[in-house]
């Protein structure tokens, strides 16, 4: 989920992706909305002005956007009428064009041009370069930069001048959410796996593809042509597509003008005076469903039906990356439950209740008090993890509250999974990898193309990253033209206010995913054996003061097309090697994403080299916790 709070430092006077008024800035002379995902449209609910520009698609879904609840009610004949959330935005929304250049008045005199980018993360949405007073920024909103896209940005007419090094970005507004050095699937690659995973199925197999959000509209595409079968959606899916065509005039034989490229190929359109149908249909009686889940068919609902149902990325062991949460839109089409912005007050309030419940411990207190502070830290509403249906009247209010926001507790991270689907000849759930949101490798190839000035992250926990040692230096320094990160600068600044964090032990297993933290470099002093050698416990860590962090000393930085591996010593390869020249000429690198036993063996090797002495270095599985040695028998 986006955690930018919307402020552009190049641009003061502009807001993106979040709209709610800050005591600590004055307010906005224009606003820019990437696309539609809950994450990204906080503040628009009370929104009056100034414009929001965007997409011409983004605008019309937008409008026409419905809160569960009063969808699904509407849908059962409960309610008489439809319900827009965003009505009273249809006069503040304002479309610009892809690929073009466009100068926007904020004040007279000040002027700034913006260029909107398709973002290959959903319809509408795209990434915003800004220009003006001699600064340049890209905002990429959430995006998906597989090789193919990045490519194409390269060569944007738009944006050769900076991939091209005539100019230089000064920062580039970075969708964060997966920073986990882990190859992904393409979009390709996930579609080309699932078409031949049903292709396995008998003729008259019914199968529901549970697309929860925006962004899986090639797979509808792909699965309809491959089965020869349209895809029954609900009513409210219909509007929502059919809003991204529209024909300028009455005219019997004037052409549809589609927003967004998959609008044809989903709602279909005229050729003259013939009609083409689109793939989505509200006809049950088909093969292919992806109803709404408080609102589904019959058909779907048979015990019988195969569930296809999307992943982040399969990894190389078998397992697979399972999104929990992560990216922000995971409930814009099958709502959770959730609590509005909370201020401070209503945060106390809330603890308050809270603490009344006698089956809460002092360690579940604290883990959700910081649970809620770190949510409500974002500016945005809160996401409970938890179906609005499971809401029902059997508990109360305050039961129901207790037991929600013990799930938000919990991590909302990616998780690992194994994939029991592959061990089964036709198993009843079918899982593909397609991921809306870029892996960290792909991350590393776009700001290599732009070699920026600066990176800043757009999704971020900064308790973990202080925890984990990530920063902005570790994860693109070496992509970037630039050595001073202004990330850095406030987490250095979020570490002073938040005092001493006790920095996580995990030992590295198969199942662990390591961050790309910064890395923290040992400075061996003179007498090795003197310094070192003090540490008379084979777990004992090194002295803090000869620990360099990047966020004080700054790091020659690697060239672009190396890669920042810690560096090793060939003793085979190099008869000459004297241990007693070590401390003169062996630098080495270790990264804090190493486990603690790794942090432990190599200072402990270096002790052995330097030193008269051997310490036995011990097996993690046979050390008892690490901690005291086995006796004698």
């Amino acid at each position: 989920m986006s955690t930018f709070n919307g402020i552009v430092s190049e641009f003061p006077d502009i807001r993106i992706d979040f709209f709610r008024q800050r005591d600590d800035a004055q307010p906005p002379l224009a606003c820019f909305l990437s696309h539609v995902h809950s994450d990204h449209l906080a503040g628009l609910e009370t929104l009056r002005s100034p414009f929001v520009y965007c997409s011409a698609a983004t605008r019309e879904i937008l409008l026409r956007l419905e809160r569960y609840p009063c969808r699904v009610n509407y849908a059962k004949g409960i309610l008489e009428a439809s319900k827009q959330t965003n009505k009273h935005l249809a006069k503040v929304l304002k479309p610009l064009p892809l690929d073009t250049p466009t100068t926007i008045e904020l004040r007279p005199g000040c002027h700034i041009q913006v260029t909107l980018f398709d973002a290959n993360h959903c319809p509408g949405a795209v990434m915003f370069l800004l220009e003006g007073n001699g600064n340049a920024v890209l905002y990429t909103g959430d995006i998906r930069s597989e090789p193919w896209f990045v490519n194409t940005i390269a060569r944007s007419p738009i944006l050769v001048e900076y991939t091209s090094g005539i100019k230089t970005l000064d920062k580039i507004y970075l969708d964060t959410s997966f920073l986990d050095d882990i190859p992904f699937q393409t979009k390709a690659e996930g579609i080309a796996e699932l078409l031949r995973k049903v292709a396995r199925y008998p003729d008259d197999t019914v199968f529901h593809f549970q697309a929860w959000t925006y962004g899986y509209e090639d797979v509808w595409v792909a699965l309809s042509k491959a089965l020869k079968s349209p895809i029954h959606v609900d009513d409210y899916k219909l509007r929502i597509y059919g809003s991204l065509k529209s024909r300028p005039s009455e005219a019997r034989f004037s052409s549809d003008y589609h927003l967004t490229p998959e609008s044809p190929a989903l709602t279909g359109y005229m050729c003259g005076n013939a009609s083409h149908p689109g793939c989505l249909t509200a006809d049950k009686a088909v093969r292919l469903h992806s109803c709404e889940k408080g609102n589904m068919c019959e058909v779907a609902r048979d015990p019988s039906t195969v569930i296809i149902q999307p992943v982040i990325a399969r990894i190389a062991n078998g397992e697979t990356l399972v999104e929990a949460g992560v990216g922000g839109g995971g409930d814009d089409l099958q709502r959770e439950a959730e609590l509005d912005f909370l201020d401070q007050i209503d945060l106390n309030s809330l603890l308050d209740l809270l603490w009344s419940s006698d089956g809460l411990s002092a360690e579940a207190r604290e883990s959700l008090k910081e649970a809620l502070t770190r949510a409500t830290s974002t500016g945005r509403n809160i996401h409970l993890n938890q179906g609005i249906a499971s809401l029902d009247g059997e508990h109360s209010v305050q039961e129901a509250i207790i037991h929600a926001i013990k799930k938000l507790s919990a991590t909302s991270q990616p998780v690992m999974e194994e994939d029991q689907s592959e061990q089964i000849a036709l198993p009843k759930i079918i899982q593909f990898p397609y991921s809306r949101h870029s892996s960290y490798p792909e991350l590393c190839q776009l700001v290599k193309v732009f070699r920026p000035k600066d990176v800043w992250p757009c999704t971020v926990n900064p308790t973990e990253w202080l925890k984990e040692g990530i920063s902005i230096t570790s994860l693109f320094g070496r992509f970037c033209s630039g050595n001073e990160f202004a990330h850095e600068i406030e987490m250095q600044e979020f570490s002073e206010r938040q005092g001493p964090i006790n920095h996580a032990k995990s030992q590295t297993t198969t199942d662990s995913l390591p961050k790309t933290p910064p890395p923290m470099i040992y400075q061996i002093p003179d007498n090795a054996s003197g310094s070192h050698g003090a540490h008379s416990s084979p777990h004992s860590l090194p002295d803090p003061e000869t620990l360099v962090s990047p966020l004080t000393v700054t790091q020659p930085r690697a060239e672009p097309e190396g890669t920042q591996d810690e560096p090793e010593v060939d003793l085979a390869a190099n008869s000459s090697f004297n241990p007693s020249s070590a401390t003169e000429s062996f630098s080495s690198t270790i990264s804090v994403r190493h486990s603690t036993a790794r942090w432990h063996a190599y200072y402990q090797m270096l002790d052995n080299v330097t030193t008269d002495t051997w310490n036995p270095i011990e097996l993690i599985s046979t050390s008892d916790e690490h901690t005291i040695m086995d006796q004698e028998l």
